[in-house]
């Protein structure tokens, strides 16, 4: 998947990442009773995010399942947040995350972790 995935798309994404494999009535519903959409608008998404290639549709039951997985679409996320804001330097994020930002001992521990396994 190489495009960005918008919010509304990350709804559907999100609700297949937690439920596996759903068929597009399933969605729906889910779209339906979390966010008020009408079916038409629902399955307008899910083209979408199949024309993107994030989502596989099936038939029979126009069955859809996820194609990317959470992971992926953060790291693209992050970096063309990266990218556009920082100039592509990652430690300008995250002296931006941190900046006037009180961590817990334990979120401290955690960054450290983190920076000891990219080392």
């Amino acid at each position: 998947m190489d495009c960005k995935l918008f919010d509304s798309e990350l709804k559907i994404m999100e609700f297949l990442w937690e439920n596996g494999e759903q068929s597009a009535r399933e969605i729906a519903q889910y779209a339906a009773k979390t966010v008020g959409w009408s079916k038409t608008t629902t399955y307008t998404v899910l083209k979408k995010c199949v024309d993107k290639g994030a989502i596989e549709r099936r038939e029979p039951g126009f069955m859809c399942r996820a194609l990317v997985n959470r992971e992926e679409v953060r790291r693209a996320e992050t970096e063309e947040l990266i990218g556009r804001l920082y100039g592509g330097s990652a430690d300008l994020l995250v002296a931006s995350l941190l900046d006037g930002k009180r961590l817990t001992k334990e979120e401290i521990a955690r960054l450290k972790e983190r920076i000891r396994e990219l080392e």
